[in-house]
């Protein structure tokens, strides 16, 4: 029979940052008891870094007693990094574990086989059983031609070898067909990890377990990175049926709906990008932090993987934004935050009480444009993401004399989408001078533009911040105009730069547009 390796709170920790909810992985740990899976591979073990990843990213000991507690009859792992662990690192982040996890793979990059497998035989010498998560099975043929053959190195060495579809973009005969190539090198357990960009997961693995696999990856929900991974309770739904598998499916309902509540909330699976991705074994990292965190529209997305596809940088160069014919007193950064249209008023007062000093609005978001459309001076609006087609349902409205466009610097790694009655009104930033980081951003941009037109004062509104408990893509944005701000500030000590209403970001100074009003 097949054995199930379920990989979910690793895999699904890519949307929550590896942040669980205790009693959620109390009742996942619970019912995978009492399900007929054999492996659960609960996390990554990491090393510290420079970024905030949740517990599950790291596993401390506490949480594999955790897990061991509720889980005596099952093996229980966890996944390592190879690109990022070397040898020397084995026992700070292993030494604890033994006797306490059963086995520990390693994610790796067909390139460094040969380094992974030093690091293996250390593993395998500190008593784990030791597997290897080999990526971009769908390259193996085309980019490693010797790649099969060189597999022969890995008997002896490591206990299970698993195939990894890491683009999602496999068929069912290619998987067939490696799979026995595969095994006709390997003496150790072979498995298969597919991701479901095509929605050919289940098929692929079908097709594995056909074609010998001894163990296969699935996730409860299909929680995984990108477009996630064949559904644990699919997979085992079919051996129930298929192989007289007994399935205590009271316990794997209970889990699926804690998952399906959190689905809700990530919206993990496949879409038309994820699919394109796919089908051009193109990375799923962008494409996920594109649909998920920057939320660009799809032609946008659709174009930069065309753009990957075709190696190339961008569809359009534009002509450079002059600021030689370009200088203000003042810039009113709008942002989208809803005090941008609160204070939209107040904040058309303060720009008419300029009297002899030139003044421009600057939108890093389209959302409360339509508030401003009243006041005739020039406005320019920052075009990233999906800032085109929402710029459409508001200039209609507006003095279009008065309207320019900034986009980011050449080659952007989007497409470029400009409504076309601004086509002839759009212009690129040479650069960002003022930060490394998030030059894409719709922040960046408006703060970059504010700089190039040698406005000595950058007022900001609409910058409101977050309420509460907020979520992870809140948190990374709250991140990323908090650095931005602060940079902008610190790199540029003789301008007045500040918030004009509230806000929550820290690393700039907030002053109230209603007392500039009577200054």
């Amino acid at each position: 029979m097949i054995q199930v390796l379920d990989c979910t709170l690793r895999d699904g920790g890519y949307y929550t940052n590896w942040d669980f909810e205790e009693n959620l992985t109390k009742n996942y740990f619970e019912s995978m008891e009492k399900l007929p899976v054999q492996y659960i591979e609960i996390g990554y073990r990491s090393l510290l870094s420079n970024d905030y990843k949740g517990e599950y990213n790291f596993c401390p000991d506490y949480v594999i007693s955790r897990a061991r507690k509720y889980m005596p009859s099952k093996k229980i792992g966890i996944i390592l990094n190879e690109k990022e662990i070397r040898v020397e690192d084995l026992d700070r982040l292993l030494g604890s574990c033994k006797g306490k996890l059963d086995f520990i793979r390693m994610a790796v990059d067909p390139s460094n086989l040969g380094r992974a497998k030093v690091t293996a035989a250390e593993i395998r010498n500190m008593g784990f059983e030791v597997g290897f998560n080999v990526m971009y099975m769908s390259k193996w043929t085309s980019q490693y031609p010797d790649f099969i053959n060189s597999l022969l190195s890995l008997n002896g060495v490591v206990d299970s070898f698993a195939m990894v579809d890491s683009f999602g973009s496999m068929m069912p005969e290619q998987v067939s067909q490696i799979t026995k190539a595969v095994k006709s090198v390997l003496k150790c357990k072979i498995g298969f990890h597919g991701h479901n960009n095509i929605e050919l997961a289940f098929a692929n693995t079908l097709a594995a377990i056909d074609a010998g696999c001894d163990i296969v990856d699935a996730t409860i929900t299909g929680m995984g990175r990108g477009a996630g991974n064949l559904r644990t309770e699919l997979l085992l739904s079919y051996l129930s049926s298929n192989k007289g598998l007994e399935i205590d499916f009271n316990s794997l309902s209970t889990t699926v709906a804690d998952f399906e509540r959190l689905k809700e909330k990530y919206r993990w699976g496949t879409n038309l990008p994820y699919m394109v991705s796919g089908f051009n074994s193109l990375p799923q990292k962008d494409v996920m932090d594109w649909v998920t965190r920057r939320f660009y529209s799809i032609n946008s997305i659709l174009q930069a993987l065309n753009n990957m596809k075709d190696k190339k940088g961008d569809n359009l160069k534009l002509p450079q934004f002059n600021a030689e014919r370009r200088h203000f007193d003042l810039a009113v950064i709008i942002g989208g935050g809803p005090s941008g249209a609160s204070a939209a008023y107040a904040v058309k007062q303060l720009i008419k009480k300029q009297n002899n000093r030139s003044v421009c609005l600057i939108h890093a978001s389209s959302k409360n444009a339509g508030y401003y459309n009243d006041i005739d001076i020039p406005q320019y609006f920052c075009l990233v993401g999906n800032e085109g087609h929402r710029l459409e349902k508001v200039f209609a409205d507006f003095n279009l004399e008065c309207i320019s466009c900034v986009l980011p610097p050449y080659p952007r790694k989007m497409g470029t989408y400009i409504p076309e009655k601004l086509k002839d009104k759009s212009f690129e930033l040479t650069s960002v001078t003022f930060s490394d980081l998030y030059q894409d951003s719709h922040t960046a941009l408006a703060l970059q533009t504010a700089l190039e037109i040698s406005a000595n004062t950058i007022y900001i509104a609409g910058y409101d911040g977050y309420d509460g408990l907020i979520g992870e893509n809140e948190r990374m944005l709250t991140q990323e105009n908090e650095y931005l701000l602060a940079r902008a500030v610190n790199e540029n000590p003789e301008k007045e730069i500040a918030t004009i209403t509230a806000t929550k970001y820290n690393g700039v100074k907030n002053i109230s547009v209603y007392g500039l009003l009577i200054k």
